[in-house]
């Protein structure tokens, strides 16, 4: 009997031992899981808060005022269309800006003071208006975003690695203007038409390119085409009167120094029944004969465009590529009076 007693009073035991063993393994298992999915949570909002501050904040970016330098190398109407194209964009979409606008009166050393004091100025953006203002805010500006426009070849001109990939911290709305469909307008016109001069200023990268791409364009049409370059403004009309008698018809590309003083050639080429084919519409509005060119104010709403993408959406614009207007942009223009003038009857 005792010891039926004592083996009873052992399997109670065990069994109880055994009871508390299982509990104390269920207690355990639930508590790991809890801790598991307590970790996942915390884990997922981490993961959600590290993304956020990659995205800008648009609402925030426009309810700043952005502060916006804007260099044109000069005055001139179609210089003048960029930049309001430009400042028309940003107020239409309501994006607050002061603006500093410097003109360099065609001035290289005037276009480096700008930039030097851009420098200083902590701009949020730098807008540059034609091809030599641009080359001086890159030399200058090395942590401030840059738009150029009014730029035929930023690449090609020492501003950016390639005009795909800019890859710094510039890039631009090309003014690239359609120079095959010029030459194809002045065969149109002027059928008889054989010596072409090409009348550029030589320190304009921007003419240059143009200027190179106008000899191709005259080639190909059995034209025979020279190469008349200025310095500046004042030597417009030396070179003009020298072309008197050796051109039957001059090329003018989108170049400024030519664009700014357009009064002067066209005084003298319509005098001595010299008709022109120029870059684009604002010199024909001066005397110009035609045209087939791009539109200025528009290339100043695409850099426009380009600007908002910096500010608000906050892309790098070394990741921009640059851009063209396409040719719903380009206008065919002839100055009818002028037309008179040379005798020209244009159907």
């Amino acid at each position: 009997m005792k010891l039926f007693k004592k083996v009873i009073s052992l399997m109670l035991s065990i069994m109880l031992v055994m009871s508390l063993v299982s509990c104390g393994g269920q207690s355990n298992t639930a508590s790991s899981g809890a801790a598991s999915e307590t970790t996942e949570k915390v884990e997922e909002t981490n993961s959600t808060k590290s993304v956020n501050p990659n995205r800008p904040n648009k609402e925030e970016n426009m309810k700043k005022t952005h502060k916006i330098g804007i260099i044109q190398l000069v005055q001139h109407a179609a210089l003048d269309a960029s930049y309001q194209g430009f400042v028309d964009y940003l107020n239409e979409k309501g994006i607050k800006f002061t603006e500093d606008l410097q003109n360099a009166s065609g001035e290289q050393s005037a276009c480096e003071t700008i930039a030097e004091k851009f420098a200083n100025d902590g701009l949020d953006l730098c807008y540059a208006i034609a091809t030599p203002a641009a080359q001086s805010v890159v030399a200058h500006l090395e942590n401030v975003p840059i738009v150029a426009s009014a730029v035929t070849d930023p690449a090609g001109s020492g501003l950016c690695k390639s005009n795909d990939n800019p890859q710094g911290m510039l890039t631009a709305a090309s003014d690239l203007t359609p120079v095959e469909a010029q030459f194809d307008l002045l065969v149109e016109l002027l059928p008889n038409a054989k010596n072409v001069g090409i009348l550029y200023c030589s320190a304009e990268a921007n003419s240059k390119i143009q200027a190179d791409m106008a000899i191709e364009a005259a080639t190909k049409r059995n034209l025979d085409a020279k190469e008349y370059t200025v310095v500046n403004s004042n030597d417009i009309q030396t070179v003009i009167e020298s072309m008197i008698g050796k051109v039957d018809v001059i090329y003018v590309p989108t170049d400024n120094t030519i664009s700014a003083g357009f009064d002067t050639v066209a005084t003298i080429c319509n005098e001595n029944k010299i008709p022109t084919i120029v870059g684009e519409e604002a010199m024909v509005d001066k005397g110009g004969f035609a045209t087939y060119g791009i539109n200025y104010y528009q290339l100043g709403k695409l850099a426009g465009q380009m600007a908002e993408e910096i500010l608000i959406n906050k892309i790098k614009p070394g990741d921009m590529a640059v851009r063209y207007l396409d040719s719903a942009s380009c206008t065919r223009k002839i100055n009818e009076e002028t037309a008179k003038i040379l005798g020209i009857e244009v159907k």
